[in-house]
């Protein structure tokens, strides 16, 4: 049923809706959504990771410049469409890139700059506490970072009073309160899936390992608090409404849901937090959640093991790097285009450029693509050099090479699932895809179905991405019945009835994939000597 302004400004006016906040790597983003769980409103703001001293990072500054800019956005966007002040709203969710590393002394003062899920400088790290805690320990987990930062002996270390991620730092800016969302507190350290809380075991394993350093502080005593999706998470203070809305419109008291990494919210956006379920994410970075039936055999240092927001094990292939070089490489045809005098639009750029993808070689054309921007764990890689090659005789035509850019996007990726499929005998039903790689109809479905042998579908809810997923959770935490879980509310009351588009993966496009892997894997050593010889 329509609803009209008026019935929709009464619900914004009697806080019958929620508000999810997401910053995510190129953009914050905040939604409204009713009690229908239909966005309302959205207002974003646009922003960029800086290199600063060998080191991917955002200011504390800009984190909050960020948030200010994506709220008054969307309390301009409220005002003009339903003409009424957003003074309140029924809950509110804070969603963000997961892993990184935000450490604070006693004072609160940040002690290093904000290193994000983009460094890959914690190799060493991650390798001895793989094998210390028996569990695998990726580069980008705040753990590693911690791990590296005693082993490079940084003197800050020790004054060391809290570690969180992005989202836990904004949520205790908002509400006091030093708490974390289980998956997102799932990418930081190893949970246990028994408790839903850090594994107690394995903490007692690095306070050992650490013992000999002397540091004033035990590991549970830096982490925050785990709660699950739909426990309280505080409310408001009228000192985080100010960081919020400087204004002075929006009041405080609003219960706050758990803080939630991108993952999380990713899962729930797609309604895949049940087994057998999985969904994708691809746009700067491109990641795979899938919901796992039982553990893994062995420890894979290609897979993460995080949870959802409900605690259940996921395991998760993530590649540094998806869509930007093939961002990069647009954005010059679009120089090229101007310059010859045609005005084409972004869109009409993107849709017409990638359309040529699904018109090429099934191999593309035995062209080579490494769209590493920064560094790839999962081939083995601190830093990156975006890299195209082709051998004298490769069919180099714009389709090919668009298709070979769009291969290149989820080649990384495709060594991680390897594991799950192929070494574990995992079976996924579907993956639902999410993230600008989906944007240009068909092509991201095809692609991504011939890279993971997996249908693919996108719901038609599929844009409003991790901000809606973490309004949804947000309302769930005020909603929800006495004993409903989290998957049985997004299935009868959000996602019931809503239609997606499914691709199967064609055989014709599948060999094609497997061939150009294959070109992609024998020319790693290409992408090494690039790094190695271009500074």
């Amino acid at each position: 049923m329509t609803r009209t302004a008026t019935e929709i400004r009464d619900d914004i006016d009697a806080g019958r809706t929620a508000i999810g906040i997401e910053l995510g790597s190129t953009r914050i983003k905040a939604v409204l959504i009713g009690p229908d769980h239909q966005p309302l409103a959205s207002g974003s703001h646009d922003w960029e990771n800086a290199l600063v001293d060998g080191v991917w990072t955002y200011s504390l500054d800009d984190v909050r410049k960020g948030l200010v800019a994506s709220f008054a956005a969307l309390a301009t966007r409220v005002a003009q469409d339903y003409g009424t002040t957003l003074a309140t709203t029924g809950a509110l969710g804070v969603s963000a890139m997961m892993h990184g590393y935000l450490a604070f002394d006693a004072a609160g003062e940040l002690l290093a700059p904000f290193r994000t899920w983009r460094n890959n400088r914690t190799g060493e790290a991650a390798e001895e506490l793989t094998a210390l805690l028996g569990y695998p320990i990726p580069q980008r987990w705040s753990i590693a970072h911690l791990g590296q930062a005693i082993l490079d002996g940084e003197p800050h270390v020790k004054r060391l009073a809290r570690l969180t991620t992005l989202s836990g730092y904004i949520h205790w800016k908002l509400t006091g309160r030093f708490v974390l969302g289980v998956g997102d507190a799932s990418g930081m350290f190893p949970v246990d899936p028994a408790t839903h809380g850090f594994d107690a075991r394995r903490v007692e394993k690095f306070d050992r390992h650490i013992a000999a350093h002397g540091y004033p502080w035990k590991l549970a005593a830096l982490l925050p608090e785990v709660l699950v999706a739909g426990q309280p998470a505080g409310t408001l203070t009228p000192e985080g409404a100010a960081l919020l809305d400087p204004s002075g419109t929006l009041r405080a008291g609003i219960p706050m849901c758990p803080p939630e990494g991108d993952a999380g919210t990713g899962m729930v956006a797609t309604d895949s937090i049940a087994v057998r379920t999985g969904n994708v994410s691809a746009g700067t970075s491109v990641f795979a959640m899938i919901v796992l039936e039982k553990e893994l055999s062995r420890v894979y240092p290609e897979l993460d093991l995080v949870t959802t927001p409900e605690g259940n094990l996921v395991a998760m292939a993530h590649s540094n790097n998806c869509s930007s070089d093939t961002d990069a490489w647009i954005a010059l045809f679009g120089e090229a285009a101007r310059a010859l005098g045609a005005d084409v639009s972004k869109a009409t750029l993107y849709d017409v450029l990638l359309g040529r993808a699904l018109e090429g070689d099934a191999d593309a054309g035995g062209l080579l693509s490494y769209g590493y921007v920064s560094g790839e764990h999962l081939t083995g890689f601190a830093e990156g050099r975006p890299l195209f090659v082709r051998a004298p005789d490769s069919r180099f035509t714009l389709a090919n090479f668009m298709r070979a850019n769009l291969f290149s996007a989820l080649g990384a990726l495709r060594i991680g699932l390897d594991r799950l499929f192929v070494d574990e005998s995992v079976v996924v039903d579907e993956i639902r895809g999410h993230g600008g790689f989906f944007k240009t109809r068909e092509v991201g479905q095809r692609i991504m179905a011939a890279a993971t042998g997996v249908p693919v579908s996108v719901l038609e809810t599929a844009g409003e991405g991790g901000a809606w997923g973490i309004a949804l959770m947000a309302a769930y935490l005020v909603r929800r019945s006495e004993g409903e879980t989290l998957d049985d509310y997004l299935d009868q009351r959000v996602f019931a009835g809503r239609t997606a588009t499914v691709v199967r993966p064609e055989p014709h496009d599948r060999a094609g994939f497997d061939a150009f892997f294959a070109r992609y894997k024998s020319g790693l050593e290409i992408e090494r000597a690039a790094v190695d010889h271009l500074e």
